[in-house]
């Protein structure tokens, strides 16, 4: 992956970080580091809480077995701050795996929360019972996944589905809301970005964003904006206009 090196240390997910000194990394997470990371004493890693908190960490012991535990000595316990543009995608439900790759994806280009969006033309259709939520369950533990991947401090937080007039109101309360739309006649390029405060970034389904939808959006304050000449897969956009935010913005600075 660009801009992450062999050396750079493997990032585990703990729901609260130790203070300095000596901690124990244990459960899934130290699974995952002794059984599949093959972490050895001596190496290093990082453990983070998903909301910023980082902890810079050496491998003292490791302990395998059936109840595999990594004895951590903690040298640094620091805080990396949220962007101060804050980018949330409405990714509108997607058939198969693809809204779990656009997860993951717009995970990795440095999203900082996802809704998933029942869209009209959605193939996907998640009910408010048990297959709704082991739907939305597995774009979490996308999330979780990517920012491991890609060595994040901060994990985004992927929100109960919204409706369309959800959506509507979401985007009205919005800094700056813009509906991916290939036939805009604004490029995301024409389009004046703030520096600071919450972008909502809408991405329809494969059949792409209704006419009544796209209305409704726009009348809430919305933007229509197209990325270039091709037209993207609903799993790849997010990931692509995060990549011109970043470029656009002091995302990346």
């Amino acid at each position: 992956m660009a801009g992450v090196t062999d050396t750079t240390p493997p990032v585990f997910l703990v729901p609260e970080l130790p203070e300095a000194g000596h901690a124990d990394l244990d459960g899934e997470e130290a699974h995952h580091a002794v059984t599949v990371r093959r972490l050895r004493a001596g190496e290093r890693l990082t453990l983070s809480d998903g909301r910023g908190g980082v902890a810079d960490c050496v491998a003292a012991t490791v302990h395998a077995g059936r109840r595999p535990t990594v004895e951590l000595t903690v040298e640094r316990v620091r805080t990396v701050p949220a962007p101060a543009l804050r980018v949330t995608v409405a990714q509108a439900l997607a058939k198969g795996d693809r809204g779990e790759l656009a997860v993951e994806l717009a995970t990795e280009a440095g999203v900082d929360a996802i809704v998933p969006w029942r869209a009209a033309r959605s193939v996907a259709r998640w009910d408010d019972g048990p297959r709704g939520a082991k739907a939305l369950g597995k774009w979490r533990a996308a999330a979780a996944a990517a920012s491991k991947q890609a060595r994040r401090a901060w994990v985004p937080e992927v929100s109960d589905p919204m409706s369309t007039a959800e959506l509507a109101s979401a985007i009205a309360s919005a800094d700056v809301a813009l509906v991916l739309d290939g036939d805009a006649p604004d490029r995301l390029t024409d389009i004046a970005l703030p520096d600071a405060g919450e972008l909502l970034l809408v991405v329809g389904p494969e059949g792409g964003v209704a006419p009544e939808e796209r209305d409704a959006f726009v009348e809430a304050g919305a933007r229509r904006v197209r990325l270039g000449p091709t037209v993207l897969r609903t799993s790849t956009a997010a990931a692509v206009a995060l990549g011109a935010l970043g470029a656009l913005t002091a995302r990346w600075a």
